[in-house]
């Protein structure tokens, strides 16, 4: 009888999520910051904001910038005061307790990551075959990318700190490698402006909205830091830290390397290599070789946050899972949730890369996390702005610029592609029945306090 106890009590253990109290550092923190936002944002966005601004796609960014040092205000006071592995899900939980609410938020911000993973595996795809001159529409750019996924998993199994050593590594290679292709870039041109009169012939504030809306795609990885409180040093100091300094190095990052592509290559030029279009300004600046270099460079980043945000989204779903807020079957697999998780996301991560392209994949992504972000603020502002000590004009502020750019970005995605916002309509009426019914049948007890 005893041994059948142990045995339970073993499997129950196995099925339950570990937390390595102290195995994440600082640095560590900021690398997974930096490795999504960097691996995501300037290597293919930079073309898709062209297409909607023109030349102006370099004060996208600044704009972009500006919008997130508001958003990340209410993450920074949540984290400092809440660390925890569950990150945005906990902080939801905080504003608005064990209701449809959180949950549905929740996933929309799941469901945001695991879209960046597929947005990342698809630019891995277009850079590499830009080494063999093969066209990015090839079918090799999901096959690539399901393959770079399929590694990530693999090396997500092993330890944290395998993981934090890999992203540490690859995130220092590829900011240093991406400054010096801006420095480099900026100097070999002939000339270094934002030609505000050179725009796309639509070009229209609805359009710079748009294309300030993809630029917070850029940035959103600061977000994976928040599920780090469990593991990092010094939580309610450093998780706040990890994600300021993420958001300024990024911002000096794509300032720079943004004013290097707009005097290298013309307007029609970035537009049409915009789904690799640091490549295709490396060439005419310093040749094959520097094209090679970006390449490799863009091959490093995009695994580096690949591997940072599955591990960041794995976590974040098993802890909905260990709050009853979501569905979830073992499909009997063994191991822990954290495992189950980590499979879930990486199949739904595949079934994006194979069946939609970067553009369609950003979209979703920036629609989808933009909902989830207002959600943040106004429980910030509507429950929690009193505990925290947060300042009401900030979370107002959050709230309207969110709100402007979202608008901004459906009316030229109603215009261009309507289809990917019906996708996207669908997706969040799906994920919110799916929760209503699911804990009208779960129903959560409270136990105490969190």
């Amino acid at each position: 009888m005893p041994e059948k106890n142990g045995e339970h009590m073993m499997k129950h253990e196995d099925r339950q999520s570990h937390y390595r109290k102290d195995s994440l550092t600082l640095v560590g923190a900021i690398a997974l910051g930096t490795g999504v936002m960097i691996g995501a944002g300037i290597f293919a966005l930079t073309g898709q904001m062209a297409q909607m601004t023109g030349s102006l796609f370099p004060l996208a960014f600044l704009s972009a910038a500006v919008i997130v040092a508001f958003s990340a205000y209410s993450y920074v006071k949540m984290s400092n005061a809440y660390p925890s592995a569950g990150g945005i899900g906990m902080y939801l939980k905080k504003a608005y307790g064990s209701t449809v609410t959180t949950a549905f938020h929740a996933l929309l911000m799941y469901f945001s990551m695991v879209i960046a993973q597929s947005f990342l595996a698809r630019t891995f795809g277009s850079y590499t075959l830009q080494l063999f001159g093969i066209d990015d529409t090839s079918l090799l750019v999901p096959t690539l990318g399901v393959g770079l996924l399929l590694v990530a998993f693999l090396i997500n199994l092993a330890a944290n700190r395998m993981i934090e050593g890999v992203a540490s590594v690859l995130g220092f290679i590829k900011i240093g490698g991406i400054v010096l292709f801006g420095v480099v870039g900026v100097m070999v041109a002939d000339k270094v402006e934002v030609n505000i009169s050179t725009a796309v012939p639509d070009a229209s504030m609805a359009g710079f909205l748009g294309a300030t809306a993809l630029g917070i795609l850029a940035f959103k990885g600061f977000t994976t830091i928040t599920n780090s409180g469990s593991e990092l040093k010094d939580p309610h100091r450093n998780v706040g830290r990890a994600i300021m300094i993420s958001i300024a190095l990024c911002v000096v990052i794509y300032t720079l390397v943004g004013f290097a592509v707009a005097s290298n290559l013309s307007l029609q030029e970035i537009i049409e290599s915009k789904n690799y279009s640091l490549a295709a300004a490396a060439r005419p600046a310093l040749g094959e070789y520097a094209v090679w270099f970006t390449v490799v460079l863009a091959m490093l980043a995009t695994a580096g946050g690949i591997i940072a945000s599955i591990f960041a989204v794995s976590r974040m779903l098993a802890m909905l899972t260990e709050m009853k807020l979501v569905p979830h079957s073992h499909f009997g697999m063994p191991g822990s949730i954290q495992k189950h998780t980590l499979v879930y996301t990486v199949v739904l991560g595949l079934l994006l890369t194979a069946f939609f392209d970067l553009a369609r994949i950003a979209a979703l992504g920036i629609i989808l996390y933009l909902v989830m972000d207002m959600a943040i603020h106004w429980g910030v502002l509507r429950h929690l702005r009193e505990e925290i000590s947060a300042n009401r004009a900030i979370l107002i502020g959050a709230i309207v610029l969110d709100l402007t750019v979202l608008t901004g970005f459906l009316w030229v995605k109603i215009n261009s592609d309507p289809s990917v916002v019906g996708v996207a309509g669908a997706l969040m009426m799906a994920i919110l029945i799916m929760e209503v019914l699911f804990l009208r049948y779960n129903p959560i007890v409270e136990q105490g306090s969190d």
